[in-house]
């Protein structure tokens, strides 16, 4: 099996300044490869950059390219690291386009780099989904995955349900 993560930003994928005097989070290098180091994974996997922008950023436009890279690779197995704030639309977006491949979207309440950020269970609960579902779109979030039309969020808790 292989799987191929799309880093798209959000939260998941912020780092902390490399300027002095800086105080707002940037985008850095994938949070996955960091995750997979520790993981010591037994499947193939390959990394992509697809965006790096706030999910509030993403546009519709981003959203196709998404669709182009899914639809134009030769894998069928997708981790989408994504902000939370639009992941729900973006898999929306995504099961209208994706046909006969398996998309998981996860993200993270508070950046990786963080200790004690939720992104390493998310995207372990992604990747135990890449190796038990066959193709749809799907969420992986707060311990649970469901497809990207069943899931819904807490907007004042931020869990997702």
């Amino acid at each position: 099996m292989k799987i191929t993560f799309i880093q798209t930003g959000g939260t998941i994928d912020k780092d902390y300044p490399k300027t002095t005097r800086g105080w707002a989070f940037e985008f850095g290098e994938p949070a996955v490869e960091r995750v997979l180091e520790k993981l010591y994974p037994s499947f193939e996997y390959e990394i992509i950059t697809a965006c790096q922008k706030d999910s509030l950023e993403i546009t519709n436009d981003d959203r196709k390219n998404l669709v182009s890279i899914i639809n134009e690779h030769g894998n069928n197995k997708f981790i989408v690291t994504h902000g939370t704030d639009t992941m729900i639309e973006t898999g929306l977006f995504l099961e209208t386009s994706v046909k006969d491949k398996l998309v998981i979207i996860t993200g993270a309440r508070l950046p990786e780099r963080f200790s004690n950020s939720d992104a390493p269970i998310n995207i372990g609960g992604a990747i135990a989904a890449a190796n038990t579902l066959k193709k749809g779109v799907y969420i992986s979030m707060s311990g649970i995955v469901k497809s990207s039309d069943e899931i819904k969020r807490d907007m004042e808790t931020g869990k997702f349900y």
